[in-house]
């Protein structure tokens, strides 16, 4: 169940497919995690936190591993974000169960935020 206010999700970064594939087959075989499909990014709660892989190769697509905040109030969270001193680097976006952005914190470290969005449909 998800915390409001707390790291919920590390998302791993895959440059394609291909990657994608290599990294499940990894992860599968260097430590029993079993994954979600849902195409182009995997999940897993095998890791002892929810953790995914993301291929989808779109603009949201991080370089490095992401951690994601979850929150009850997106755009509560946004406004805090930007009043304690963060960036936003891609404004809300929705996806497959909810909604999130993703701001850099003033040592430069990317993070996202999400929260659920019940009129979203999961995958």
């Amino acid at each position: 169940m998800s915390e409001h206010n707390r790291i919920d999700l590390i998302e791993l970064p895959a440059a394609d497919q291909s990657a994608l594939e290599a990294a499940r087959t990894f992860y599968e075989t260097a430590f029993s995690w079993q994954f979600t499909d849902y195409g182009a990014y995997l999940d897993t709660a095998d890791s002892g936190t929810t953790a995914g892989i993301n291929a989808i190769g779109d603009d949201h697509q991080q370089r490095m591993p992401l951690a994601v905040v979850y929150v009850t109030d997106l755009e509560a969270a946004k406004a805090r974000v930007t009043d304690a001193g963060g960036t936003i680097l891609h404004d809300s976006y929705a996806f497959p169960g909810g909604r999130r952005f993703h701001f850099a914190d003033p040592a430069g470290n990317e993070l996202a935020v999400w929260s659920e969005d019940p009129d979203a449909q999961r995958a």
